[in-house]
């Protein structure tokens, strides 16, 4: 049985924070968003934040934390990278099935690895 006193609450929730910054960063044009956006099929930005979206976005890094949090509490770190590595595998296969550009397919599951490299390091940090 999984106790969720068990976990690092403060590790999850910075991680959980931290990769959705780096999203917002990462996928603006400072940094790949205008190879994003191209290689999207021209997608461009909406006029207001889509809430929806972020949303779902920021329950789905909260997902992602929490298992990275569970494997760190469990020492199966190993897991984390799995599911890590599947996420991004996941959402590459989807864009590639969309007909995204190769880079912009690097951009969408390049941001799953680094977020989860961050999520690992608050494990360890905090």
């Amino acid at each position: 049985m999984i106790e969720v006193t068990a976990l690092n609450w403060p590790a999850v929730i910075a991680g959980t924070i931290a990769a959705f910054l780096l999203g917002m960063i990462w996928f603006s044009s400072m940094l790949f968003g205008k190879a994003w956006s191209t290689g999207s099929h021209n997608i461009e930005p909406p006029a207001s934040p889509p809430v929806a979206a972020m949303v779902v976005q920021f329950a789905g890094t909260f997902a992602l934390a929490l298992v990275i949090g569970l494997t760190e509490t469990y020492q199966a770190i190993g897991a984390a990278l799995a599911a890590i590595i599947a996420t991004a595998l996941l959402v590459a296969g989807m864009d590639l099935f969309s007909q995204k550009t190769g880079k912009a397919t690097l951009v969408d599951a390049g941001y799953i690895v680094a977020a989860g490299v961050l999520m690992i390091a608050a494990q360890a940090l905090l």
